[in-house]
């Protein structure tokens, strides 16, 4: 059976107000997954990343980058009544519309989902938002490193005698922006039985709840708060970072065979014998002497080829970005694309992690330049002439 060659999501329509990370990584995949995405910027200076420091290309941030590849840029202020006359025009034809205003701002527009619902009865509406969109936290920004400590994750991060510490990447933004793909993918499903859109009300709080996972549970059945252990693991054992003769490599041997294992491939098969590492409690316990045994052994080669002698265990090298990014491997999976950009030349960034056999993504469209796609738009999907975008840019209602 032939390919359909057609992604997913072709012939999804996406109006996109998010800025940031967790609205744009979302958006971002859906392009990916073939939706056609319509970004909404503020004319005067687009998505608040643009200005993000960092690298920049040919005057782009690599930010901005980062989360907006395959969308088509609407410079467009949808605050005065001309902008929400075009805003109007594009969500007649719309699937899905993606927010992360506070709650209560797009109300004043008419762009809240009570009223749109009305017009629009098959439109799926997704916001997000820092705590909900109703009860007494609702009002209060969110920012991910905010929401990291005040859900618990910073508390069984860090070193065991340290203080809690975030995790640098975004990854309350991160994980929101996958729960709403997931939340949009599912609301479009069940549109093909209902013929009804549906409301989706995702907070950066909720999630970083729902992500504590097994240590959440932790607490709940056990009651004792999880203890930080570093790179290590708090019961378990040889679970951690281990020097080598030119730097790290992580082993997580976290069972019984896998330890026996470790112990042939290290060149010391007597240890899975020994009383003080028979057992994992016994491996806990003794940990600082295990971890010193291990590390005479592991000093004596690289890590380069301490990860090829235990590829056949949870082992690897602790990496630098640049390491890391310059790994075959990373090459042979199709996860670095080059991208031509309208204004700043060849631009590498990591591409989609989707590999489907039927219908698979298209992550090859680059991250569009500020308005790049505005008349574009409004001409072929707002049904605009040229002298009426032209009477728009002169109000500075599109740029």
């Amino acid at each position: 059976m032939s390919k359909s060659g057609r992604p997913p999501l072709e012939g999804i329509r996406v109006v996109d107000f998010s800025r940031v990370i967790a609205g744009p990584m979302c958006t971002q995949i859906l392009s990916d997954m073939g939706a056609e995405v319509i970004k909404i910027e503020n004319p005067d200076g687009g998505d608040d990343t643009r200005k993000g420091a960092g690298p920049r290309a040919g005057g782009e941030s690599h930010f901005f980058m980062t989360y907006n590849r395959g969308k088509k840029s609407v410079a467009l202020d949808f605050t005065k009544p001309e902008g929400q006359a075009v805003v109007s025009k594009l969500l007649e034809t719309a699937d899905v519309m993606v927010e992360n205003f506070r709650p209560g701002v797009l109300k004043k527009y008419g762009f809240d989902y009570e009223s749109l619902h009305q017009k629009h009865p098959r439109l799926i509406y997704l916001s997000i938002s820092a705590y909900g969109q109703s009860g007494p936290l609702s009002d209060r920004p969110g920012y991910d490193p905010v929401l990291q400590a005040e859900s618990g994750m910073m508390s069984v991060n860090g070193e065991a005698n340290g203080e809690g510490l975030r995790h640098a990447i975004a990854i309350v933004d991160t994980m929101t922006a996958i729960h709403s793909v997931a939340a949009i993918n599912a609301a479009l499903y069940a549109r093909t039985g209902t013929g009804k859109g549906q409301y989706v009300d995702l907070a950066l709080y909720d999630t970083a709840l729902a992500s504590l996972g097994n240590m959440g549970s932790y607490y709940l059945i056990g009651g004792e708060q999880p203890r930080r252990a570093g790179n290590g693991h708090f019961a378990s054992a040889p679970n951690s970072s281990f020097e080598t003769k030119n730097g790290k490599i992580y082993m997580a041997v976290a069972n019984q065979k896998l330890f026996t294992d470790a112990c042939k491939a290290l060149g010391h098969p007597e240890w899975a014998t020994d009383p003080r590492f028979a057992q994992l409690a016994d491996r806990v316990a003794n940990k600082p002497e295990l971890t010193r045994m291990m590390e005479e052994v592991l000093k004596t080669d690289t890590k380069e080829n301490w990860a090829a002698k235990l590829r056949h265990l949870p082992a690897g090298p602790i990496r630098t970005m640049k390491e890391a990014l310059d790994e075959p491997e990373v090459k042979r999976r199709g996860m670095l694309k080059t991208y031509k950009h309208s204004k700043a030349g060849e631009v590498p960034i990591i591409g989609s992690n989707y590999r489907f056999s039927d219908t698979p993504v298209d992550d090859t469209r680059p991250p569009p330049a500020l308005g790049e796609h505005t008349d574009q738009v409004l001409d072929g999907l707002a049904g605009l002439s040229e002298t009426e975008i032209a009477v728009l840019r002169d109000k500075k209602i599109v740029a």
